[in-house]
């Protein structure tokens, strides 16, 4: 447990923290990329370059040093986060150097504020906490190993189907080359798919599994990202795999991780009520593949928001949804239909997820809500399940992206 010295010291220096916590982050990726530049290959660029990882890790270290003297409050975070650091490979012995340079950058900014108390103080909360992720993460490990086809590491996959699924998103049907057993995953989770792109190195990328457990082969349904902003790159993997990747072609593939997932075993008494937003509709597809393949009888609502016919993936699963389960009710949203979209039926209705909707027609008084697309699309659905008086703890989602950047619009400070 942490010392008495060190939560106060850590309580009292938090506003000072949190006034300079984004150019302590950025002095410290520039400090450790320097001094330890193999640890870059674990970081995206382009969330670098946009300042995403920068500002998630400050608001991370507000909150853990905020909530200093109650870390039970964290430990959903760190979950979340142990789960990322194993679908990356971080190690035990990576800690020290992130330790190291987040010092020597408080140090920097700080200046003669930094005491040499502060920063004892602050190494051993750091300390602390490291060692929470490293167990966590050592277990989440030893569970990927253990299972019948379990692996830790990369492992080669051959890619045996590509399909287009709509003008941005194409699936990649993926096959051990070994063809050994794949190993279960639960419904939500994501891979780690490490690609030696051919111009420029760059960190693996998270992608979610679309489909539902044993089938006999892992999917990813991968968008063509556009550029975060004008002088940001492209997004340089999904390109390639558009591009370049085809049947046939071998990748390496890191095993499922995640903890946006959902149990069909467990949820087939309460109404489930999936919201996706574009590519959101990965993880939510997944889920409910998996409820209705457990539980035919299981309540599953899902509603997917598009812009229009070209970027809608999946319409013809999710008919093919809503005639399987015979409590599955689906709805299709346009937010920029092209002339024919509505009246064709290609969707339900032109608009956008509203609290009238979720009111009129989703049970949500009792239903388990699952949420997952863009930050806009995630504000709007979060606020009006505020207004609907949904409890928290019905409520799971999940943002592609640092996700401290989406929780500082979503909780109240």
């Amino acid at each position: 447990m942490l010392s008495q010295t060190t939560i106060a010291i850590v309580k009292e220096i938090t506003p000072a923290v949190a006034a300079n916590a984004e150019t302590i982050t950025r002095r410290f990726y520039e400090r450790m990329f320097a001094g330890n530049p193999e640890v870059k290959a674990f970081f995206n660029q382009a969330h670098q370059h946009t300042g995403g990882q920068q500002k998630a890790l400050a608001g991370a270290i507000c909150a853990y040093f905020t909530h200093i003297d109650n870390p039970a409050v964290l430990m959903p975070a760190v979950e979340l986060i142990a789960q990322k650091h194993c679908s990356l490979g971080i190690k035990a012995e990576h800690y020290p150097i992130v330790g190291k340079h987040l010092l020597d950058a408080i140090k920097d900014i700080m200046g003669d504020a930094a005491t040499d108390e502060i920063i004892d103080a602050v190494a051993e909360a750091y300390g602390f906490l490291a060692d929470l992720f490293i167990d966590r993460e050592a277990a989440i490990y030893d569970d990927q190993k253990g299972v019948p086809g379990g692996w830790n590491g990369y492992r080669t996959f051959v890619v045996d189907r590509k399909v287009v699924e709509s003008d941005v998103v194409t699936s990649f049907y993926l096959k051990p080359e070994d063809e050994g057993l794949l190993p279960p995953f639960k419904p939500g989770q994501y891979i780690t798919v490490k690609i030696d792109h051919p111009t420029t190195p760059t960190s693996p990328r998270n992608y979610s599994l679309s489909d539902r457990a044993g089938e006999g082969h892992y999917r990813i349904s991968v968008k063509r990202e556009e550029r975060l902003l004008p002088d940001a790159p492209d997004g340089l993997i999904s390109s390639h795999l558009h591009d370049a990747i085809e049947p046939g072609h071998r990748i390496q593939v890191g095993p499922p991780c995640g903890e946006f997932t959902i149990d069909p075993a467990t949820s087939s008494d309460t109404p489930i009520v999936l919201l996706a937003g574009g590519i959101g509709v990965t993880p939510l597809l997944s889920m409910a593949k998996s409820l209705i393949h457990s539980n035919p009888d299981a309540s599953v609502y899902f509603v997917q928001a598009a812009r229009n016919s070209t970027a809608h993936a999946f319409a013809q699963e999710l008919r093919t949804l809503a005639t399987t389960g015979v409590n599955v009710k689906t709805r299709v949203l346009y937010d920029a239909p092209l002339p024919g979209d509505v009246e064709s039926g290609r969707c339900d209705e032109a608009g956008f997820v509203t609290t009238d909707l979720l009111r009129d027609w989703t049970p949500h008084t009792e239903a388990e809500f699952y949420f997952c697309g863009p930050k806009p699309f995630m504000q709007n659905v979060h606020a009006s399940l505020q207004e609907l008086g949904v409890a928290e703890d019905r409520i799971r989602y999940e943002f592609f992206g640092p996700k401290q950047d989406l929780q500082a619009t979503l909780v109240p400070a």
